[in-house]
């Protein structure tokens, strides 16, 4: 992050990259090592399939296009269990449909109406020192079979207390591993029997974070729409969004503007009613990019128009998605 930092002071104003956040990572570099050498297989049969990095995210397995998929626990033993554990040893995911699945219809109507709409939240009557998120995200990395059929997403949990000057603390902890069929939780098992009654991580230390420029989002409508990036399309301005939602507390006057300034993007197409990972309520927006075989989903709180989570799901040649869920934002004064 030094090294990073120190660069974009040198390149400024020239650094391409000066008005984007880049976010603490959500796992360490040492954690990440770790999990290599815990999972690796025999030579031959470990490939790793790259995810695309999000900011406080990574991603998950989704088992169809157009759906949101939430996490069932699978307990009970099954007979071609080779773990022998009886015992709960990730989770599957379950689709669940869209209201709108087929042919949804443009976003911008109920995107304007949204906004007009949303009412404060428990954060807006709050002050403090550090901006706090706690997210959970899915498939970083994502182990896939040789053949390609069998894939096992990694999972963590974050939590973020930060102040104005970039300063501040983030703990780090590994979840369960997520499947996205049955043949696939059996398929890791068999190769991974002594991990199959680890479930999660010891409790995770504090890591400090280091000073960094932090500038608040602003209101203003033309300010929004460079951060968000929408002169690039729908696609990044959704990454925008969950990027922004994943770094700052963000206020009811810029939580109407972000939906007003996303309805303006061609591509959007609205979902209406959905449920989270965690099983909250939603609305949903996603767009399609057809020339990368992805989709971008976009689920907002329908009362207050924060953003609950974010997925980029690809398309083909398998489906896999990285998946943000935002559990918790608010401001406080105190870490841990």
């Amino acid at each position: 992050m030094v090294g990073a930092e120190r660069t974009r002071t040198l390149l400024s104003p020239a650094d391409p990259a000066r008005n984007t956040v880049v976010a603490p990572p959500p796992v360490s570099a040492r954690d990440l090592i770790e999990r290599a050498g815990a999972t690796d297989p025999a030579p031959g049969h470990r490939r790793v399939r790259p995810t695309r990095r999000l900011l406080l995210t990574a991603g998950t397995l989704a088992v169809a296009a157009g759906a949101v998929a939430v996490l069932q626990p699978f307990d009970e033993q099954t007979p071609d269990d080779p773990g022998g554990s009886g015992g709960a040893v990730g989770t599957l995911l379950v689709p669940v449909a869209y209201q709108f699945d087929a042919d949804p219809p443009a976003a911008d109507p109920p995107l304007r109406t949204l906004a007009s709409e949303i009412k404060d939240t428990e954060y807006d009557h709050r002050t403090g020192r550090y901006m706090y998120h706690q997210t959970r995200v899915w498939g970083e990395p994502v182990l896939s079979s040789p053949d390609g059929r069998h894939h096992m997403a990694f999972a963590g949990e974050s939590k973020v207390w930060q102040a104005a000057d970039g300063t501040g603390s983030q703990s780090n902890k590994q979840l369960e591993p997520q499947y996205p069929d049955q043949e696939s939780r059996v398929y890791w098992q068999r190769r991974f029997p002594s991990r199959s009654t680890v479930t999660s991580s010891p409790a995770p230390s504090l890591i400090p974070l280091p000073p960094m420029e932090l500038t608040p989002p602003s209101a203003d409508p033309s300010q929004l729409r460079e951060l968000l990036n929408v002169n690039s399309g729908a696609g990044a301005a959704s990454k925008g969004v969950s990027t922004l939602y994943a770094r700052y507390v963000v206020p009811r006057a810029i939580r109407a503007e972000i939906l007003r300034v996303i309805a303006d993007v061609p591509g959007f197409r609205w979902r209406g009613r959905v449920a989270d990972r965690a099983g909250r309520a939603g609305v949903a927006v996603t767009v399609d990019d057809r020339e990368n075989h992805q989709q971008s989903l976009l689920i907002f709180d329908p009362t207050t128009g924060e953003l609950l989570a974010y997925e980029l799901l690809t398309l083909a040649p398998v489906r896999i998605s990285a998946y943000q869920l935002i559990l918790e934002t608010t401001w406080t004064d105190r870490i841990g």
